[in-house]
């Protein structure tokens, strides 16, 4: 251990939080329809799969992209060459020209102003190095993607202060809580660069409100510090209220060319939207010079392939395409969540109401033992061992309120969010009957029972007897 750097050897990658290891579970015991049927369904992973239907029939249809033509002449050498990393001017217009297109053409966005990143990921922890040194520190509201432990601080050395959102107020960015964090920073001896938010909210599915945009812009201006808008599930809003960015704010309040449009940054991505992040395509928009200046010599370390680019030129200029494409991925979207949203309720379970996103918050207070953190760990260990789902604890989101869970729905078929809507339903019903029979001398034969019963239904249910029941 001597021999590595204290960067390689610290904990502070997040790797041991409770998100990360349920995927590991999961990948010890990946559920298969034929050849692992009582194996761990992924819940844990926001993935959209929902219209690779779509984007294979594009696919079918130009072969010139596909094979690295253009009018039928090979443009492979040229693809395989050098190219630099400002990227190639015909993707950047047309990833921009998507971008306002899933805003409604409410807002334009400047090509210039773009930098190609791998991912959103990237994106973000380019941002932390532009925009912050070791030690300072970017405020959060809670609950947030429990990547952004290790995206934002682990190589950067930057600092997270939590934003504290409560169910009260069904999880909205306060006033009180922005100037609570800010002072908390203080009281830490942490200089506060900037806030980040998550707009659709992930893990919530809600969009900002105009009052929350309006409320940050605000705040970020009477600070003088940064806010960065990740805005990677803009094009996944599939009810009212709408998808507003924080630069339609922006060009409402006539804040074009003032300090404040220098504070405000985007990250967005086509891993969520256009569902390719294995393409690893992200962005950050700025209209800061020297950001993207500075973001733009930093992207040499994570750039977007040509041929990669060159393939989703294609794709994103034809306009019938992206159309369609938004518009078939929204009705889907908005169908898969009620077919969760449905499922949960049959398991007597609730959900914050949510109109984005690729999952849901889900509310299973009233199932733990207590009202701690401790309770929330016992029974997400049982839903991962014994119900066969992988869903993320609030905890592993830093929530402050033990008890919810996100729950993804858009990477798997509905046969096996069917039978995953099944198995949480039986598991529902035995806590319930354990919490109604009361935990008093008969409390050891009652948890055997119960352990008796989720393992005859876990070893007995498979998927195609679940199939015979629809």
């Amino acid at each position: 251990m001597k021999l590595l750097s204290k960067k390689v050897t610290c904990n502070s990658h997040g790797q041991d939080s409770s998100y990360f290891l349920g995927w590991q579970e999961y990948e010890k015991n990946p559920y298969d329809e034929v050849r692992n049927s009582r194996g761990i369904i992924q819940m844990g992973l926001a993935e959209n799969q929902l219209c690779f239907d779509l984007l294979e029939s594009w696919l079918a249809q130009n072969p010139d992209a596909v094979e690295f033509k253009k009018n039928g002449e090979s443009i492979f050498k040229e693809l395989a060459l050098f190219q630099d990393y400002h990227g190639l001017r015909a993707f950047k217009n047309a990833l921009v020209e998507f971008m306002s297109e899933i805003r409604g053409n409410k807002v334009k966005f400047d090509s210039d102003n773009l930098v190609l990143t791998a991912g959103a990921t990237s994106a973000n922890e380019t941002l932390m190095f532009c925009l912050a040194d070791p030690g300072d520190a970017f405020l959060l509201p809670t609950p947030y993607y429990p990547g952004f432990d290790r995206d934002l601080k682990w190589r950067t050395g930057v600092e997270i202060v939590p934003i504290q959102c409560k169910s009260s107020n069904g999880f909205r960015i306060t006033g009180s809580a922005l100037e609570e964090a800010y002072q908390e920073a203080g009281r830490r001896n942490l200089k506060v660069k900037g806030v980040l938010v998550t707009n659709p909210s992930n893990p919530l599915g809600i969009t900002l409100s105009l009052h929350e945009l309006n409320l940050l812009v605000n705040f970020i201006a009477a600070k003088g510090i940064h806010l960065i808008s990740d805005e990677i599930y803009s094009g996944l809003v599939f009810k009212s209220p709408g998808f507003m960015s924080i630069m339609e704010v922006l060009m409402n309040k006539k804040y074009m060319n003032t300090q404040v449009w220098n504070q405000i940054h985007i990250v967005y991505s086509l891993s969520k939207d256009l569902g390719i992040p294995g393409f690893r395509v992200g962005a950050i928009y700025s209209n800061n010079e020297m950001v993207v200046s500075a973001a733009t010599k930093m992207s040499s370390f994570g750039l977007v392939s040509s041929q990669t680019q060159y393939l989703l030129s294609a794709m994103l200029s034809d306009k019938v395409f992206t159309k369609n494409y938004v518009s078939e991925n929204r009705k889907r979207l908005k169908h898969r969540q009620q077919m969760l949203i449905r499922g949960l309720r049959n398991a007597g379970i609730g959900c914050l109401e949510s109109n984005a996103g690729l999952f849901c918050w889900v509310d299973m207070r009233h199932l733990l033992s207590s009202n701690t953190f401790e309770a929330e760990m016992e029974i997400w260990k049982k839903i991962i061992y014994e119900v066969g789902l992988n869903i993320s604890p609030g905890s592993s989101c830093h929530c402050a309120e033990p008890g919810w869970f996100r729950v993804c729905f858009a990477n798997m078929s509905e046969e096996t969010l069917n039978l995953a809507m099944q198995r949480i339903k039986i598991f529902a019903k035995s806590i319930s009957n354990t919490i109604i029979n009361g935990r008093d001398s008969n409390q050891y034969s009652n948890k055997n029972l119960r352990r008796k019963s989720l393992a005859n239904w876990v070893f007995g249910l498979s998927f195609h007897d679940h199939k015979c029941e629809r």
